[in-house]
């Protein structure tokens, strides 16, 4: 792999930013790869624009920019519209179905799932939507294990939250796979 570009997008209050730092913590400790990730939000604690990337490579990072996006999650309409024409050709959008309705032209393959709604009726908390996605995107893509995701998530999540946390990866990962399976 030379370069593998990640960006993590919706509102602030939706744990991007710790979605993105579980993501390179599992791919530069437990994967043992080149990761960095960097984060951009803005003033507003809650609904305003959030986003993390990770840029992940076997060789070393020169640039910890994501320019030229191989995935995209959008978890509101605005980053999707914003974000969706910094995606490669071929790239991957993962979208959340119910908060993203208008997919904006592009040569990538669009996959759509409510991940809010996985959050909230199956595992039952929306606080772990993010949580959610990273199993989502781990099916999807296949550029981290699921083993070190799991280790990742456990270090990073709040002490008494890991069965709840556990819970929304495997819904996350469940759905994923039936994405690709189609």
């Amino acid at each position: 792999m030379e370069r593998y570009e990640i960006r993590l997008s919706g509102s602030g209050g939706q744990g991007l930013i710790l979605a993105g730092k579980i993501l390179a913590e599992a791919v530069a400790i437990y994967d043992r790869r080149n990761a960095v990730q960097t984060q951009s939000y803005g003033p507003e604690a809650r609904g305003g624009a959030s986003r993390a990337e990770v840029v992940i490579s076997d060789g070393e990072i020169d640039y910890p920019k994501a320019m030229r996006l191989d995935l995209l999650l959008s978890l509101t309409q605005v980053s999707c519209t914003k974000y969706a024409g910094d995606l490669k050709k071929d790239g991957i959008l993962i979208v959340d179905s119910e908060a993203v309705t208008e997919i904006p032209q592009g040569d990538f393959k669009v996959y759509r799932t409510p991940i809010m709604e996985i959050a909230v009726e199956q595992v039952g908390k929306a606080v772990v939507a993010n949580i959610v996605a990273l199993g989502i995107m781990t099916a999807i893509s296949g550029v981290v294990s699921e083993e070190s995701m799991e280790k990742a998530i456990l270090a990073r999540v709040p002490k008494g939250t890991e069965e709840l946390n556990m819970k929304a990866f495997r819904m996350g990962l469940e759905t994923g796979r039936s994405l690709v399976a189609g």
